[in-house]
């Protein structure tokens, strides 16, 4: 009696031998065979045989053989904070609103509110009534488009309110996941279309928001939530979250130290003022957050060599001799591009020597535009590898991928180097660096 054939994988990090495995029964024994990957030309090589056709088999066996050598990171937990499940934003560009929603559910439990699951899609919703609105204002002189910033989720609370995912998931068009790509062209259409009217008339808000109902379903003046009935302003009551005891820190010397102003980035279009600290206090401000049990919204450049799919993110310095490998000669000789791509390659297989970052780094890199606003993400812990290098502990918005499942381990030098801004609970800065910033 012969039965389908199955294959198993195995998919876990580098450097993983994958195998196929077989289980075959016989009327007296049982074998196991391993194939490998690389030598089978045809998956007809795996097979299951069956006994003998009197005997019934209830199970199918499938083993998943992981040949592998420990992975290179060892990490040590310092201190882990509270987060809910990584959720995936999947095909839209809306990781400010993910990671901002993950900073109030991590929130709500620190509090002693329990779990939550709260709608992200309702602040996206919400945030284009409001960009559409002030991108007609000026002339179409505004960034349009799916980016934002953790403002249009901590500073609106009071305007909006909240919604719970199950009152509002924002999936009205037919999809099992987020995929904004033809509502950004239909609205962008639209807010192209009419700023090149020149003559706006009193119903175009009522089209654009028409397009939002269709999309993201149409919001609820009330619903239930485990037996009582709120608004998104009572729910928001209930829950005691409050938007003015969260503040938003950065680190820039083209602007005075301890002084609020707006990032100059496209997608801080409501011109969201963000506190500046000099870089060590700053990053003092972070550590200090999480050692006291608190999570950070964190708005990083991820487009560096060493934000890795592997779940590390790291500054490579190609100059350090350690990097260079055996061959120090062939790696000196190599040009920049060279060495990046190397580097690239070797992020979370090796652990690599990285930069010492400064405040003048990290101005250079933000006025050349190596420092780009990418991505928003939660911090919620520290650890430290086998070498006592200290690292960020990050929950992504990309689903449960890579090694960590869904979740990043972000060095110091890397956050030091390329954050854009984080946004924090008032309560997490240290009295002293909270007295020069006169909160």
């Amino acid at each position: 009696m012969t039965f389908s054939e199955f294959k198993l994988y195995l998919l876990s990090g580098n450097k993983v031998a994958k195998y196929y495995c077989i289980l075959k029964l016989y009327r007296d024994e049982v074998q196991i065979q391993f194939f490998n990957l690389k030598t089978c030309t045809s998956i007809k090589q795996l097979y299951l045989i069956g006994m003998r056709k009197y005997f019934l088999i209830f199970s199918l066996l499938l083993i998943t053989i992981a040949v592998s050598a420990q992975g290179v990171y060892n990490f040590n937990l310092v201190k882990e904070n509270p987060i809910t499940p990584v959720k995936n934003q999947a095909s839209s560009g809306t990781c400010w609103s993910f990671s901002g929603v993950a900073l109030l559910e991590s929130e709500l439990i620190r509090m002693g509110k329990g779990e939550f699951d709260l709608s992200d899609m309702y602040i996206v919703r919400k945030n284009y009534e409001d960009k559409a609105k002030k991108y007609a204002r000026l002339h179409g002189n505004l960034n349009f488009s799916q980016g934002g910033s953790f403002a249009d989720v901590l500073e609106t609370i009071d305007d909006f309110g909240i919604l719970p995912e199950e009152a509002y998931i924002g999936l009205n068009y037919g999809a099992e996941y987020h995929d904004h790509s033809e509502l950004d062209k239909i609205l962008t259409g639209y807010m192209s279309g009419l700023i090149g009217s020149r003559n706006l008339s009193p119903v175009w808000f009522n089209g654009f928001n028409a397009i939002l109902d269709n999309y993201f379903g149409e919001i609820p003046e009330t619903f239930i939530h485990e037996g009582k009935e709120f608004t998104p302003h009572t729910f928001a009551e209930h829950l005691e979250l409050k938007q003015e005891d969260y503040i938003s820190l950065t680190s820039f010397t083209h602007h005075p130290f301890y002084k609020a102003f707006p990032v100059e980035v496209p997608d801080n279009w409501r011109w969201a003022l963000s506190y500046n600290l000099p870089i060590d206090e700053f990053m003092e401000v972070m550590e200090n957050a999480i050692m006291k049990g608190y999570t950070i919204a964190w708005a990083s450049d991820v487009s560096e060599a060493g934000f890795s799919r592997s779940g590390i993110a790291v500054i490579p310095d190609e100059n350090s001799p350690m990097n260079a490998g055996s061959d120090q000669e062939h790696w000196l000789g190599q040009s920049s591009r060279e060495r990046d791509a190397s580097l690239r390659s070797r992020v979370g297989i090796e652990i690599l020597a990285e930069k010492s970052i400064t405040q003048e780094m990290r101005q250079d890199a933000f006025d050349n535009y190596q420092t780009t606003d990418d991505h928003g993400m939660q911090i919620y812990g520290i650890s430290t590898d086998q070498n006592d290098n200290k690292y960020f502990m990050v929950k992504n918005s990309w689903g449960d991928t890579g090694p960590y499942n869904g979740l990043w381990y972000a060095s110091f030098p890397f956050v030091k180097y390329k954050t854009m801004s984080i946004v924090l609970h008032k309560d997490a800065i240290p009295a002293n660096i909270a007295t020069k910033l006169g909160l």
